[in-house]
């Protein structure tokens, strides 16, 4: 039997093509989906997002209307493009899109989603909803750690005071992000990041990557096939963040324990005479054997490194 090889390469990827087309067609008929623009095979409608994707979207919304259906690779996106269709999803039907996509670096930085932004809805994001609430962003905890950002703020002020005093260059923005870092470090973990240069500049890394790395387009998380070859180099160093975020974690809350350690050996509580940081708060919940959810060390862990994103 002899074939015909031209046509076959031909005709194949027509059939192909027209049984996902049909599929589709089909599927958004059956499901009753917003409506879509033309989706290309395998990256759907990647090619439509450009280096400013919301000019993209507003340019759909005008020619499809305010809800639209895009396909992100194998990923189903619903974009909302007017007030009262956010409305509609953020607030009326909210439990239905109450979870984030989980994304591989993020949910590998957050040890498995373990935070409370990224994690998904159920008894331990309720539980942390709850403590966040009521114990660490509470309007008690923010005017006991008041005094912590005014001391960081005068330290800033009499620090450029003095280099104008003796005509030194100032960067102004480098400053800000030093009294910024400063602040969160000690209103979560109850000590400045600037007490050594080398520690200060391994955390002020730690915390800008994390930030890049949370934002950055990972096709790993649009087409499956490329989760098993890190073609960006994405994985390689979410790994590597991972490992150093975690090493420098174990050390600040190993030092935390003994500290409180200490103070109860003595016969005091490390809860009086002194203002609770953040960590503070999570270990006493992680202590706590009556509480509705256990905390271990990588929730503690993945909860601050969320806390300490600017």
């Amino acid at each position: 039997m002899e074939y015909n090889l031209p046509a076959f390469f031909i005709l194949f990827p027509i059939t192909l093509f027209s049984l996902i087309l049909y599929k589709t067609i089909t599927l958004n008929r059956r499901l009753r989906l917003p409506p879509s623009p033309f989706a290309l095979p395998i990256i759907g409608h990647l090619h439509l997002l450009p280096p400013i994707p919301h000019q993209s979207f507003h340019a759909l919304s005008q020619r499809l209307g305010p809800l639209i259906q895009l396909r992100l690779g194998s990923v189903t996106c619903i974009v909302a493009s007017s007030p009262d269709v956010a409305r509609e999803i953020l607030k009326t039907q909210e439990t239905s899109f109450i979870d984030r996509p989980q994304l591989i670096a993020i949910s590998y930085l957050t040890y498995g989603s373990n935070d409370f932004a990224f994690g998904p809805y159920g008894p331990y994001w309720r539980f942390m909803r709850r403590i966040s609430m009521h114990e660490l962003l509470s309007a008690k905890t923010l005017d006991h750690l008041s005094p912590v950002r005014h001391e960081e703020m005068l330290k800033m002020v009499e620090g450029l005071y003095e280099k104008s005093k003796r005509g030194v260059r100032v960067d102004v923005g480098q400053e800000l992000m030093k009294f910024t870092n400063n602040a969160i470090s000690r209103v979560a973990l109850g000590r400045r990041c600037s007490g050594s240069e080398r520690e200060a500049e391994e955390a002020r890394r730690i915390v800008e990557e994390t930030t890049e790395l949370m934002g950055k387009f990972n096709l790993a998380d649009y087409i499956g096939v490329f989760r098993y070859f890190d073609v960006q180099g994405i994985d390689k160093r979410v790994k590597d963040l991972h490992r150093r975020y975690d090493r420098m974690m174990e050390g600040i809350i190993k030092e935390k324990e003994e500290k409180r350690r200490e103070e109860k050996e003595r016969g005091g509580d490390h809860e009086s005479g002194k203002v609770k940081d953040l960590l503070d708060i999570l270990l006493d919940v992680a202590e706590d054997e009556s509480a509705e959810v256990r905390l271990t060390k990588d929730h503690i862990k993945a909860f601050i490194l969320v806390s300490s994103l600017k």
